[in-house]
């Protein structure tokens, strides 16, 4: 199944190449979880502050467990500082 992996931020840079902008196609299984997805793209899990599933909020301690649906859409935004 297909989701749609998007990256935010200084994160984007992570993306390979073949990446339209600050998003990805994945091809996934049906038992994939987030923990698996970020560790596959190589996201450092504390780069990992917000994490979204079409557009809710997934806490940390759900992220090992948590599995995608078909077109789903993975969002990851790093931490942000500023003043």
């Amino acid at each position: 199944m297909k989701i749609i992996f998007k990256l935010f931020a200084s994160l984007s840079d992570l993306l390979p190449p073949e990446a339209r902008g600050n998003a990805l196609e994945l091809e996934i299984t049906s038992q994939t979880t987030i923990g698996e997805i970020l560790e596959a793209q190589r996201i450092p899990e504390e780069s990992a502050h917000l994490v979204m599933v079409n557009g809710i909020f997934v806490a940390p301690s759900e992220r090992a467990s948590k599995t995608l649906q078909e077109a789903d859409e993975l969002a990851i935004w790093p931490p942000v500082a500023g003043g």
